[in-house]
């Protein structure tokens, strides 16, 4: 009796698509074909198999996994169907002895003992599914595969990960209100559009003194739903006009209990004529809550009947890397803590605005924050702009990322404020890119350059990727995309034909018949967890030259990442980390989310302004372990099992191996993975049995595990729980 089955060790695509086997980490699985040659026990060894009708007894064996194949069942007749013994008995004088031969397993005619000894060995050592690692050859991977996306929605800039504290600093804005500002002691505050601080900070606050007064009076700021004290140094500036000489007092002071977390008092002289700026630094003790005030107060018995303007108010605590007008270093180092490798910004819709006028515009968002006028956001609030152009790009330096720059294309949300634009009118937004560009990468010779190192930044930026708008196939975007992307990558392409330009779409309705060497495509995707899964396989089959950034992609609708959810975005990335040779960057988003403020759920990080209260998603945590994991190379594996429910990829970098795994089902998957030449592993595991599980503001229940796996000759055996996400890496 002969089972022949064919099946591929090693080798290309095409090469595995002929001859039909399960690989993956090289395109799409293809079913493997199994010949199977079977001779009835009555018959000469090596006939081929049938069946005589009726049969008398069926007996389902499977076999064991481990050989590196599976076959459904052996069937053979027998007289007597009450016992496997007996099945045995009759089944094993045709069986030999187990030959392995390359690709080849055979079973020869055997009689006697030593063939049912090995019989029952092979079924006794049977597991689950078998992973082989090749060693060998490969396809490259994106060394920037994963990363950030960044536009301030849900309060992720101004009260997030911006580091500058009060809410509504400068009264910005064409309608400027008194939003989180409110008097203390005998004294008044007022909008006042008479006393602009610059052309950009057209009112200040009007503090108007009883004249009666005695002690502190002066304003408070709630901050974006309380102030985050963490016990580090702060340091707060103000501008003041009107006539005064004496103390000035800036605290933090908690909101319901008056306790004071810092404070400090300097003298200050000021006139009716003229602003003049002040700032202060002081140590402050960590604050058990946000719950926290800031106050800045002036001698009430001085200033009595008097009235004070105040423009443009700021207050930092410590910044990430002592960088000035930074980020918090809380939020900061928990994104530093994943290992991307770019960042995507402004946006996103942010980006796009409700107009040509209402788009963000990069040259209000330079200089001092006194001469940046803000705009109202895309996500229901208003955009300070103090998080701009030149601190994207510190904090890509900061953080070691490859900035991807975001420009406007000539379409605003829904076809806003009569866009798109077409045509010659296109002109002066292409001409704004232009000088945009020239501010970022041009020398101090240029008039932009120049410009930029008046602002602080003597030296260029290292940009080298720029994307054309965003999301330009909805909205009514699609039908002049063509014609938009065309006429602002000639202009960029022609002024600086190294700069990889990026459509801000992948769908061929909307994009030029012909796309411009070099050029990619954007793809988003949100979806639910089996839509996210069924796009497991959507990049097996891309034209490998138009390379593609996935822009942003996760789980939608739902207020927190469940597990769930989060294991259907690890299937979605291994499909698209096994095509990382055309697939180049890939985003989560959006990337933070202030639990006070949310404008999109769910959102891989949260916080609140309680000092070191961020809350980490399941979500997060895949993303840190794919993105901390990473090979430069991806392997071939050879499986005994199609993908479903278990997927996986492999990587390499240099002797280091990683082996990315999800299960996206309630059963456990035992495994055995072979790394040749391995020994020792690390294996991070995520997961909860319970599909629905999630972490939140109020709890956290799940976490990753690591823990040391050993190796025999090469082969890693365990088990992935029900709902997991797993690396194995090995050196």
């Amino acid at each position: 009796m002969t089972l022949k089955v064919e099946r591929t060790t090693g080798g290309a695509r095409r090469d595995a698509e002929k001859r039909g086997s399960k690989t993956s980490g090289q395109g799409k699985s293809m079913p493997r074909a199994v010949t199977l040659f079977l001779p009835l026990l009555s018959s000469p060894p090596h006939s081929k198999f049938h069946l005589h009708t009726p049969p008398l007894f069926l007996w389902h064996l499977p076999l064991p996994r481990f050989l590196g194949f599976s076959v459904d069942c052996l069937r053979p007749r027998c007289d007597d169907p009450t016992a496997f013994s007996a099945a045995l008995a009759c089944l094993m004088p045709r069986l030999s002895f187990l030959q392995t031969a390359g690709n080849m397993v055979a079973f020869s005619a055997l009689s006697g003992v030593s063939a049912v000894s090995l019989l029952l060995s092979l079924v006794q050592n049977a597991h689950g599914i078998s992973l082989k690692v090749s060693t060998q050859g490969g396809n490259s991977s994106s060394p920037i595969l994963y990363g950030f996306m960044f536009e301030d929605i849900n309060h992720s800039g101004d009260g997030g990960i911006y580091g500058q504290m009060l809410q509504n600093p400068g009264l910005q804005g064409t309608a400027p209100n008194l939003t989180a500002w409110a008097a203390v002691g005998d004294a008044t505050i007022a909008i006042d559009g008479d006393s602009p601080l610059t052309s950009a900070i057209p009112s200040t606050i009007k503090l108007n003194i009883a004249d009666d007064a005695t002690g502190a009076v002066g304003l408070t700021n709630e901050g974006y739903w309380g102030i985050p004290v963490d016990g580090s140094e702060f340091h707060s500036s103000f501008w003041i006009k009107g006539d005064y000489s004496g103390d000035i007092t800036v605290r933090l002071v908690g909101n319901y209990t008056g306790t004071e977390y810092g404070s400090t008092t300097i003298t200050h002289t000021s006139t009716a004529d003229n602003f003049t700026q002040a700032s202060v630094k002081f140590p402050t003790t960590k604050a058990p809550d946000g719950n926290v005030l800031y106050e800045l107060t002036v001698d009430g018995s001085v200033a009595a009947g008097s009235s004070l303007n105040f423009g443009y108010l700021t207050l930092f605590g410590e910044t990430y890397k002592s960088r000035e007008n930074g980020l918090k270093p809380q939020l900061a180092n928990v994104l530093d803590d994943m290992k991307g490798s770019f960042l995507r910004f402004p946006g996103g819709n942010n980006l796009e605005g409700n107009s040509a006028e209402n788009r963000w515009k990069w040259n209000e968002t330079i200089g001092d924050l006194w001469d940046r006028p803000g705009r109202e956001g895309t996500w229901t609030y208003y955009n300070t702009d103090g998080l701009g152009l030149h601190e994207y790009f510190y904090w890509c330096e900061d953080l070691g990322l490859v900035p991807v720059l975001g420009v406007w294309d000539g379409f605003a949300l829904e076809s806003g404020g009569n866009t798109p634009i077409t045509g010659d009118a296109l002109t002066p937004y292409i001409d704004d890119v232009l000088n945009e560009l020239e501010y970022i990468l041009g020398d101090t010779s240029t008039t932009y350059g120049a410009w930029r190192a008046a602002n602080g930044q003597e030296e260029p930026w290292n940009l080298t990727m720029v994307e054309i708008g965003n999301e330009d196939m909805l909205g009514g975007g699609c039908e002049s995309y063509a014609e938009r992307f065309t006429a602002f990558y000639d202009a960029i392409h022609a002024a600086y034909p190294d700069l990889i330009l990026i459509a801000s779409t992948s769908e061929a309705d909307c994009l030029p018949e012909s796309m411009p060497e070099g050029s990619w495509v954007d793809y988003h995707d949100y979806s639910t967890p089996d839509g996210l899964v069924g796009q497991f396989n959507y990049f097996d089959n891309l034209n490998r030259s138009v390379p593609y950034f996935i822009g942003e992609y996760s789980r939608w609708e739902i207020d927190w990442p469940n597990m769930k959810g989060s294991v259907a975005e690890a299937v979605f990335m291994i499909g698209f980390e096994r095509n990382s040779d055309v697939v180049k960057m890939a985003a989560y988003a959006p990337l933070l989310q202030l639990i006070n403020s949310t404008q999109w759920t769910p959102d891989l990080i949260g916080y609140t302004q309680s000092p070191g209260d961020i809350f980490l998603s399941t979500s997060y945590y895949v993303q840190e372990m794919f993105s901390r994991n990473r090979g430069d190379t991806i392997k071939e594996v050879t499986s005994d099992s199609d993908f479903g429910p278990l997927y996986w990829v492999a990587s390499s970098a240099g002797d280091s191996y990683y082996v990315k795994l999800a299960n996206y089902g309630s059963e456990t998957q035992d495994l055995t993975v072979s790394i040749p030449g391995t020994s020792t592993g690390k294996l991070t595991v995520l997961a909860d049995s319970d599909p629905d599980a999630y972490n939140s503001d109020t709890q956290t229940l799940i976490t990753p595990s690591e823990s040391t796996v050993q190796a025999s000759n090469g082969t890693f055996t365990f088990s992935l729980p029900a709902w997991a996400v797993a690396v194995l890496a090995a050196n």
